[in-house]
């Protein structure tokens, strides 16, 4: 129940951090996106884009709400099995990266942004990827 919390707390406000940035905000939203050595960005999200993200991990953080048992709230079975799973391999996966820009596994590391997603991005993915692991184990 605690690590479910914990979840759902890390994946809101990193929801609510994205749509601080779809209203306009700045703080923070340079270092959040990869770029070349050049210092050219990588990706250019629109606010849709940053705006599904946020909802997405706005998402996440309710599902690991509603794992916790903290509210008697039914979803179909089926989306909490799937979703136990699918939603720690997406960041699992995001923690091993594209091989390039983001990622443990990126080439170019010395870059604002490469040296934040190897300090902080990375390994929180990983954590958040292994907790969802370890409470899909524990029910």
């Amino acid at each position: 129940m605690i690590l479910s919390i914990l979840l759902s707390i890390i994946l809101i406000g990193l929801g609510v951090i994205h749509f601080y940035w779809v209203l306009g905000g700045k703080f923070g939203i340079e270092a959040s996106l990869p770029t070349k050595e050049s210092g050219e960005r990588v990706l250019n999200p629109k606010k849709i884009d940053t705006a599904i993200v946020g909802i997405g991990l706005t998402a996440f953080g309710i599902f690991y709400v509603l794992k916790s048992e903290l509210f008697e709230y039914n979803l179909p079975v089926w989306i909490m099995k799937y979703g136990s799973w699918i939603i720690p391999i997406i960041f699992i996966f995001r923690a091993i990266g594209e091989f390039k820009y983001v990622g443990f596994f990126k080439s170019i590391k010395k870059t604002d942004f490469g040296k934040l997603d190897t300090k902080l991005f990375s390994p929180l993915c990983l954590i958040i990827g292994i907790f969802g692991i370890i409470i899909q184990l524990m029910k």
